[in-house]
């Protein structure tokens, strides 16, 4: 080691900072300083659109399938697929399908969500359906179902909606993939989706 590391580290070494106790998170005055949104709905879409992504509400999954027809990236896609009960007349059978490679030329798929997050425009998703599951990151185009009750304030009440008792597939997904660390040019669509939608829907909808 050279005398000049030596020293750096030295001094570094006396400039420690005395511990500190975790917060506890379950005190009610902390709880209170999580961010509230008047309009978490509003703040959601907002945000989802800030990255790239869509957010409508919308009464029904007929609603829902009426506006994906309005869409070129869904009336251009030859091969749809759909975990959405009677929602965007898909003509590939996911239970077919038990090699997830097999998920890699869907155009557009159609997945549930479980609960959307205002602050970061995230969503839930906790698809355990096998091979299924990677269609959120293959195919070209996503539409997500959220249930519009279901958008909270803050990822302080996301994780307290989330259980872990066994080992399972779940993670956030926010707008379509991107990556701009590439000569600084913003390319979407790198590492995933192209385009995602968020639909928020009023009424109860069932899953395939």
């Amino acid at each position: 080691m050279t005398k000049s590391k030596d020293d750096i580290l030295s001094k570094l070494r006396k400039q420690s900072v005395p511990p500190v106790e975790l917060p506890n998170l379950e005190a009610p005055e902390l709880k209170q300083r999580w961010i509230q949104y008047p309009d978490p709905t509003a703040q959601f879409t907002e945000v989802l659109s800030g990255v790239g992504g869509i957010c409508l509400e919308v009464k029904d999954v007929a609603e829902a399938t009426q506006k994906l027809a309005e869409m070129p990236a869904f009336t251009d896609a030859k091969k749809v697929c759909s975990q959405i009960s009677e929602c965007g007349n898909p003509n590939v059978s996911i239970p077919e399908i038990t090699d997830p490679h097999d998920f890699e030329d869907i155009d557009f798929a159609i997945l549930p969500g479980e609960f959307a997050v205002a602050e970061n425009g995230a969503v839930w998703i906790t698809n355990d359906g096998g091979p299924a599951r990677v269609l959120y990151f293959l195919a070209q185009h996503v539409a997500l179902l959220v249930p519009a009750s279901a958008v909270i304030n803050n990822m302080a009440e996301a994780y307290e909606r989330l259980a872990f008792a066994e080992n399972s597939f779940g993670t956030f997904m926010s707008g379509p993939s991107k990556t701009a660390d590439i000569e600084q040019s913003l390319v979407i669509g790198a590492h995933g989706a192209r385009s995602l939608i968020v639909f928020l829907v009023e009424d109860a909808f069932q899953t395939n």
